[in-house]
């Protein structure tokens, strides 16, 4: 079973309906630890603030059952603000912890004179091979709305980046934890490729 963290916040319902679109997507909403953990694999979408995104998770204990669930090797997908909540720390309006899932921290886009938030479509420039991102035609565009980024310590947890002003973080993964910066659920069929890929992923 998919289990979709739901905390509150985010947009559930594409990404549950994008999932029901693939064979074999089915999905369930999560709202508990105890739920959580009768997922083989799980979805933390989210739109909003992380500081509050972060309170929230930790009323319902998914705080500690989120990391606890990777350490057993199930595979963990981050979409926008979730992939933000991966992080180690996050600068959205004060210093916030994340869930230290891939070392590093959340700072708002330095793009000036650019327009906050990146919203649009972007392609995207893959660093390295990724099973996320196997099967996608060339120069596939993604739905992206942000006003943050996350850039992990390690460099090689980027797996693809997109371009705004400058490179930006768009793909990030630590084995079997992975995040999109962009909206898979939002991209038609590249990125229910995307989402495909990841619900074709093993449990460690």
């Amino acid at each position: 079973m998919i289990g979709i963290i739901d905390y509150g916040m985010g947009n559930l319902r594409s990404v549950r309906n994008a999932v029901a679109h693939l064979e074999g997507g089915d999905a369930e909403l999560v709202a508990s630890a105890e739920e959580a953990r009768r997922a083989d694999r799980l979805i933390l979408p989210g739109v909003g603030a992380f500081g509050a995104a972060m309170r929230r998770l930790e009323e319902r204990d998914l705080v500690t059952a989120i990391p606890e669930l990777v350490r057993e090797g199930r595979p963990l997908l981050g979409i926008c603000l979730g992939m933000q909540l991966l992080a180690d720390t996050s600068s959205e309006h004060g210093e916030h912890a994340g869930l230290g899932l891939i070392s590093g921290q959340v700072e708002l886009l330095p793009v000036a004179p650019l327009r906050i938030p990146h919203v649009g479509w972007n392609s995207l420039e893959v660093r390295d091979s990724t099973p996320l991102l196997d099967g996608l035609d060339p120069d596939p565009s993604f739905y992206f709305v942000h006003s943050f980024e996350f850039t992990p310590s390690d460099p090689a947890h980027v797996t693809a980046t997109t371009e705004y002003g400058r490179p930006v973080v768009a793909v990030v993964e630590n084995g079997a934890v992975m995040g999109t910066q962009f909206h898979p659920e939002k991209s038609q069929a590249a990125g229910l490729r995307v989402l495909a890929n990841f619900l074709a992923m093993d449990p460690c």
